[in-house]
């Protein structure tokens, strides 16, 4: 381990387990021998409000804060949160974007338009972006609620982490409930970023 902390922020809307994915990546990062740093910002989760939790990870973390344009992968579980988001990015940095949209009340309204071209303005201001449907591949894997472990499995392929590890942190949350459907969505998830 060299001492560079890595910056990790996952972001999408309240109901998409964005939460419970920090966990399981802080549980996984620790049990690979890291200091790790969390910070979560909820707002309005429960009526579909944006969530983000901010990993740092490294030798040492003094602070759970990523400085603006600091984001080294940026996991967005909902498609225009990872526009919102893009700012955030360093240059050079990972997006794994779901392309899943989830409307908000302004374009349900009709006072707003759902953004078009997201892949592509990601794609320009990113150095490597993977789009793809983690809840069809969820649905596959056997519940629509392993969304968020299969955007793990993509994410796991950018981090040192052994899988063993990963697989052992997935067991030990998902053991009591889904954790056969957690453990396909997350291989999925990691065999889609080695397309």
């Amino acid at each position: 381990m060299s001492g560079k902390v890595t910056n990790i922020r996952l972001a999408g809307v309240g109901g998409q387990g964005i939460i419970v994915a920090s966990e399981v990546l802080c549980d996984a990062l620790l049990a690979s021998g890291y200091d790790v740093k969390k910070s979560e910002v909820h707002g309005m989760a429960q009526r579909g409000g944006t969530v983000n939790s901010d990993v740092r990870f490294g030798e040492k973390v003094y602070s759970p804060t990523i400085a603006q344009g600091e984001v080294d992968v940026l996991l967005a579980f909902e498609h225009m949160e990872s526009l919102r988001y893009m700012p955030s990015l360093k240059p050079g940095g990972i997006v794994i974007a779901n392309e899943q949209q989830i409307m908000p009340s302004s374009v349900t309204c009709g006072k707003a338009q759902y953004p078009q071209g997201i892949n592509e303005c990601l794609d320009e201001q990113s150095g490597t972006m993977i789009s793809l449907n983690a809840l069809e591949m969820a649905n596959e894997a056997g519940s629509p609620r392993s969304a968020n472990v299969c955007l793990l499995g993509v994410l796991s392929r950018f981090l040192d982490i052994d899988e063993s590890i990963w697989r052992a942190v997935i067991t030990e949350r998902f053991a009591k409930k889904g954790l056969d459907a957690n453990l396909r969505a997350f291989e999925l998830g990691r065999g889609c970023a080695s397309m």
